[in-house]
């Protein structure tokens, strides 16, 4: 076999893109009927995506639209090992909701609204998802 330099370029750009590109697990859409806010911004109801990495490290969150997403790093955590499915949880604010965390599986968000202060008489609504 030769090599060229055309090769020798090529090989490690193509096996380096490949390392880089994050690799998604299967997406899970969930009805959020009210909107919410989320990292600051306001989104509407809709069909939102969420997709986990397949390495497990991280989840992401796209809007119906598509046109944005937020990511955030997943961790052992509230939900019980073996556990599956998706499922979003809001605190309700004065504005309406916010995004408390994001459970996928075994693995979940820590807690995404940082301005909202621990209440345990607090609800939180739950959306699940498969």
């Amino acid at each position: 076999m030769r090599l060229n330099l055309h090769s020798l370029i090529l090989a490690p750009a193509i096996l380096a893109a490949a390392a880089v590109t994050t690799q998604t697990a299967s997406a899970a859409v969930l009805h959020v009927p009210f909107s919410f806010t989320v990292s600051g911004k306001a989104l509407p109801a809709g069909e939102y995506r969420v997709n986990g990495d397949l390495r497990g490290n991280f989840v992401t969150l796209t809007t119906p639209d598509g046109k944005q997403s937020f990511n955030w790093m997943i961790v052992p955590g509230e939900p019980a090992p073996g556990s599956q499915g998706v499922v979003l949880k809001f605190d309700p604010t004065a504005e309406g909701y916010a995004l408390h965390s994001i459970q996928y599986n075994a693995l979940a968000t820590p807690q995404l609204d940082k301005k909202q202060h621990l209440n345990e008489d607090r609800p939180v609504h739950t959306i699940r998802g498969e």
